[in-house]
């Protein structure tokens, strides 16, 4: 899996994750494939960074459906701008890229298979499966190193004088104590609007 945490502080917003590739028990790093877990997209209102926990294929899914989007309708600053434009990707997904949207019979609605963490000039923001939107006032994290990552930004976020210091933080905490997770890392830092 991976870890991908993003934190606010300080008018500033960060992104970050961990470089390495799993497949079953192989380890693939960065020194074998210039893998990169956050990507970049020029979205109304301003770039935003995303990055994605899960399957492999989603990155070049994820990326490419964004890309073809209209980019009056390519939305991402807001808790329902973001719920609004995954759900016109939605259909996108099933006709283009085959995605299956099944994961249990149970299921409420189609699932888009997504664990994706937001950040941008708004804030950041929590996007998953069923398209729920969270909008985090700190800090949060998603892949199998979350839970470390969790409780080293919780530990230094009061002292942390800065966004990046806290995501460092956490990337640290995932990458030493999560078997999946494995640096170089990937850092992004955006000034927030209003610099709340």
């Amino acid at each position: 899996m991976t870890t991908v945490v993003v934190a606010r502080k300080a008018g500033q917003v960060a992104i970050a994750a961990d470089t390495l590739v799993t497949f079953g028990d192989t380890r693939l790093s960065q020194r074998f494939e210039a893998n990169s877990k956050i990507f970049q997209v020029r979205a109304a209102g301003g770039p935003s960074f995303l990055g994605m926990a899960g399957t492999v294929a989603h990155f070049p899914v994820l990326r490419k459906a964004l890309e073809a989007m209209p980019a009056d309708q390519l939305r991402l600053h807001g808790r329902d701008e973001i719920f609004e434009t995954f759900t016109r990707l939605h259909p996108l997904l099933k006709e283009n890229f085959f995605l299956q949207t099944k994961e249990e019979d149970n299921d409420p609605y189609e699932s888009s298979q997504f664990s994706v963490l937001i950040a941008n000039a708004g804030g950041i923001f929590g996007l998953y499966s069923y398209r729920e939107v969270f909008e985090f006032n700190e800090f949060w994290g998603i892949g199998s190193g979350r839970g470390f990552a969790l409780g080293a930004m919780h530990a230094v976020y009061s002292r942390a004088r800065s966004a990046r210091e806290v995501a460092e933080a956490g990337l640290a905490a995932g990458c030493e104590f999560d078997r999946n997770s494995a640096g170089p890392a990937n850092f992004h830092t955006i000034k927030l609007k209003g610099g709340k």
